[in-house]
């Protein structure tokens, strides 16, 4: 499922950062949109960006809550 260790290590950071910012949101919810976000950018040819990329297109995809 996921392509590499690495890209595991920045899925697990970005669900992390967000469960943390948004503690409201179910954590399987965060998660899954973290892994949606991830499918969607994972054949970026700048991997620098790519841990922010995810996190603000995963945010997009959580409920806004207010």
């Amino acid at each position: 499922m996921l392509a590499d260790s690495e890209d595991a290590l920045t899925i697990r950071a970005v669900a992390e950062r967000l469960m943390k910012s948004h503690p409201q949101v179910d954590a399987g919810l965060v998660q899954s949109s973290v892994q949606t976000a991830y499918e969607e950018l994972r054949y970026a040819r700048v991997r620098a960006y790519l841990p922010v990329l995810m996190e603000r297109r995963a945010q997009d995809l959580l409920p806004s809550g207010e």
